[in-house]
């Protein structure tokens, strides 16, 4: 992090007695280093920019554009300089009127993560390939261009938050004024405006799009958008959702988040075959499962120490039926097993720790007699060929961050994310971290806007039945309600790591921008 300092003198001056008070301030102006400047015309942190020239071949069509990699300077309500925010954003460059293309702005989430998973493994012109639901090997890694590249349905903006990628406080500001739910939403809305401003796309479509913390961003953001800014959007793509962290948080005495967990916990034991019965058709099991987790399973855990033996034995054995864990191990857990336990659990006899943002994944368990996993599987196989790829990447072919460091998540250190929101007003006690009440305004004040829900089967970290549970639980009118709708993956949080997947979420998400930029 590079910060503006005050620029300090030393005084080297032997003090004697006699001495006039003229004489110590002409010996301290003459013993002032040459080499100083005052506070005052210290250099300003100046924005940089890269622009090249480049097509890609998509669904037969050959398409130009441009890509510029670059930062943009953000200022704080006393017009002084706090960040410099980097994107890098790809435009169609044989589009003449361009208020009637597209745009769209991508992010993760984390919080605290760089945009480099969304911008090398999914909708880029350019991607890494990686092994499917496997490691991939360490470098050389191999960049593609990608025929699932959005560019054929809209332009496209990657950004890395403050404290990300290289994006970073400048002046008086440190990276982690930025690191809160409110301090991050103003930051990207100041960025998304600067960026419309100075490129003349204010009629154009607008999109957000965002991965994991990323939906949670995309609702506060959007809301923030519509109602400080007057920006409306057009369109909100949620990859991997979570609105309300309480559906996903393991609390003492609070049921919920093992509901909602239950059908991913199935659909990773079927694809595990570590059920002993496994049915042919996983759809028609995952429908089974969301009904039992949704009747007997939630009535059951509702009950708490008041369940009979009788009662607990027999649901007991119906969850092991569903989640491939064994009889003896659901008694013990009192029929709440946590995400990480059922991580460890689930294949600990073969050795392996199961993925958690990719249940598909299954890597090598240390400690064997372990409570809970103590890594995620698919995180360490694809995250050295994603930053190592991209590092590559963005130096040699967008000719940017010769001399810098990227960062792919924060560096938080002793700090954390400040959860406080301006949205969440539930009363006198504080609530869990929720954006819903947020995405519920951007809808109501704008009743066209539309969402589309991309869900993973295999998701252990936002898994689809919250997501679906969630939406169910909005509250919305339904002349609004159905502008929200779910697609579903047969993989992870990062469905695109998938080839299949890919394809499919190209497919979804261009015809999405079609139907929401519809007048």
């Amino acid at each position: 992090m590079i910060r503006v300092k005050s620029l300090g003198v030393l005084l080297v001056a032997t003090m004697v007695l006699n001495v006039t008070t003229t004489k110590v301030q002409a010996q301290e102006k003459e013993s002032r280093p040459a080499d100083k400047l005052p506070e005052a015309t210290a250099t300003p942190p100046k924005e940089e920019s890269s622009v090249t020239d480049h097509t890609i071949k998509i669904a037969g069509q050959t398409i130009p554009y441009k890509a510029t990699a670059a930062t943009i300077l953000i200022k704080n309500d006393k017009d002084e300089p706090t960040a410099l925010m980097y994107y890098t954003a790809y435009t169609r460059s044989d589009v003449k009127d361009m208020s009637q293309r597209p745009v769209s702005f991508l992010y993760n989430g984390g919080p605290g993560s760089a945009s480099v998973w969304l911008h090398m493994g999914s909708m880029g012109p350019r991607r890494v390939v990686t092994v499917n639901a496997d490691v991939t090997p360490p470098a050389p890694y191999k960049l593609i261009d990608n025929p699932d590249c959005l560019l054929d349905k809209s332009d496209l903006v990657f950004l890395d938050p403050v404290g990300t990628g290289f994006s970073r406080a400048v002046g008086k500001a440190q990276d982690k004024d930025f690191w809160g739910v409110d301090p991050d939403v103003k930051s990207l809305a100041e960025f998304v405006t600067t960026y419309i401003s100075r490129n003349n796309r204010w009629n154009s479509p607008k999109f957000l799009v965002g991965e994991s913390y990323g939906t949670f961003r995309n609702a506060a953001l959007a809301n923030y958008l519509q109602g400080h800014d007057n920006m409306y959007l057009n369109g909100i793509v949620m990859v991997s959702t979570v609105l309300d962290l309480g559906t996903i948080s393991f609390y003492p005495g609070q049921d919920l988040a093992y509901i909602l967990y239950l059908p991913s916990y199935a659909a990773t034991a079927w694809f595990h075959k570590t059920l002993k019965d496994r049915p042919e058709h996983l759809n028609a099991f995952l429908d089974e499962a969301r009904k039992f987790a949704r009747g007997e399973y939630a009535d059951a855990l509702m009950k708490g120490d008041a369940l009979g033996k009788d009662e607990k034995a027999e649901i007991v054995k119906k969850v092991a039926r569903f989640t491939g864990l064994g009889e003896d191990y659901l008694n013990k857990a009192n029929l709440r097993v946590r995400l990480f336990q059922f991580m460890q659990e689930l294949q600990r006899n073969r050795g392996l720790t199961t993925g958690r943002l990719d249940a598909r994944f299954a890597g090598p368990t240390y400690n064997l007699i372990g409570e809970a996993a103590d890594y995620d599987p698919q995180d360490t196989a694809i995250s050295g060929a994603f930053v190592g790829a991209f590092n590559t990447y963005v130096r040699e072919e967008l000719k940017f961050g010769q001399d810098k460091t990227y960062k792919p998540a924060a560096e938080f250190g002793g700090n954390r994310w400040d959860w406080k929101h301006e949205g969440n007003d539930f009363g006198f006690f504080p609530g869990s971290p929720s954006v819903v009440l947020d995405l519920v305004q951007a809808m109501i004040s704008n009743p066209r806007l539309k969402v589309e829900v991309e869900d993973g089967i295999y998701d252990l970290a936002t898994p689809f039945m919250e997501a679906e549970y969630t939406v169910d639980h909005m509250g919305l009118p339904e002349n609004i309600r159905k502008n929200i709708w779910h697609q579903y993956y047969e993989a992870g949080h990062m469905m695109y790591l998938h080839d299949e997947d890919l394809a499919k979420l190209k497919k979804n998400v261009a015809s999405f921008i079609d139907i929401a930029s519809k007048p």
